[in-house]
């Protein structure tokens, strides 16, 4: 089968496609024919040499998602067979015209939904809800500011928080903003000309909103906390910001009865993505079929031109998930 590989760590010129062997089926897996894979930040790492040469559960190679088709099921596999239509998180090598992903990982694709767009589904959905629900335990009539809320999570996040009933703030850039309203957010913050934390105290009569879902770190915390209504959440996606440098008003943080989460996926032990995915399924597979919530897709590449989504990525402009397409010829 072919694959994206990189002999060295580097740019996104790095990433060339190869012939390797298919993976080997192991009891819990599924073996799938990608017709969609996910591109993710964690991407841009692994190809930098941020997690070195480390085996990540399924695969030395990169690539954290994908949707496809089941070829081959392992022995103690439940709930799926050959022919099923899936989607899901895998540890590594997704890149790739097949991959191996344990079933407690996948889920199915509902009718409805279109296989390609099935790619830009599960890291970022499974992401939004875990922060949102799980960690941030938003609730209807209650308010979230949502950070970077073009990208992938951010976008997730903010349809999830609208779909809730949850009152929805968001910031991106100004060129953005009719793609995030079109996502649910209520009031849009251009980042760039605009306090989030004047805004959001104006707009709230000083109260706060309940919850902060944040993907930049350092820069913004103070600000962030400030934002929060007593007994308010944050809750630390990322850190494109930087991790240095941040103030922490530890008086807001001990008077106003704040909570501050930081969770990653990828570092956490196979039962607890597992469990992650399943309270996500649970929850919002009917609502990806009745369309109340849709994968929002900001381009595609055939996966020979992995750099060139890299670069997209990279670049800032992209509202969404990008993909890359086995099935697709480069041009």
């Amino acid at each position: 089968m072919k694959a994206i590989v990189f002999d060295d760590f580097g740019g996104p010129e790095v990433l060339v496609i190869r012939e390797v062997a298919a993976p080997e089926v192991r009891p819990h897996d599924l073996l799938v024919r990608n017709a969609s894979i996910g591109v993710n930040r964690a991407d841009l790492s692994h190809r930098k040499g941020a997690y070195g040469r480390a085996f990540f559960g399924d695969a030395d190679t990169m690539g954290l998602e994908l949707a496809g088709t089941v070829v081959e099921v392992g022995a103690q596999v439940q709930g799926f067979r050959v022919g099923d239509r899936v989607m899901g998180i895998v540890g590594g090598g997704a890149y790739a015209e097949l991959s191996r992903i344990d079933h407690r990982m996948a889920m199915h694709v509902p009718p409805g939904l279109d296989l390609v767009d099935a790619g830009a589904v599960a890291e970022v959905f499974v992401t939004a809800h875990e922060a949102l629900f799980h960690l941030g335990r938003l609730q209807a009539g209650e308010s979230v500011l949502v950070h970077a809320a073009a990208g992938g999570v951010g976008s997730a996040a903010v349809q999830l928080a609208h779909a809730a009933g949850a009152r929805v703030f968001a910031t991106a850039g100004g060129d953005k903003r009719d793609a995030v309203q079109g996502f649910g957010a209520d009031e849009v913050i251009d980042y760039r000309s605009d306090d989030f934390q004047a805004v959001v105290a104006a707009k709230t009569d000083g109260k706060g909103v309940d919850v902060v879902i944040d993907f930049i770190g350092a820069p913004y915390l103070e600000r962030n906390l400030r934002s929060l209504a007593v007994g308010g959440r944050l809750v630390v996606v990322g850190l494109l910001g930087g991790a240095e440098g941040a103030a922490l008003p530890m008086d807001l943080l001990l008077y106003r009865h704040l909570q501050i989460f930081g969770t990653v996926m990828k570092s956490r032990p196979p039962e607890v993505k597992q469990a992650m995915v399943q309270r996500f399924a649970q929850r919002w597979l009917d609502a990806l079929a009745a369309g109340a919530i849709r994968p929002v897709i900001d381009s595609s590449y055939a996966l020979a031109d992995a750099a060139q989504a890299h670069r997209r990525m990279e670049s800032g402009q992209s509202v969404g998930k990008i993909l890359l397409l086995p099935g697709k010829r480069p041009p």
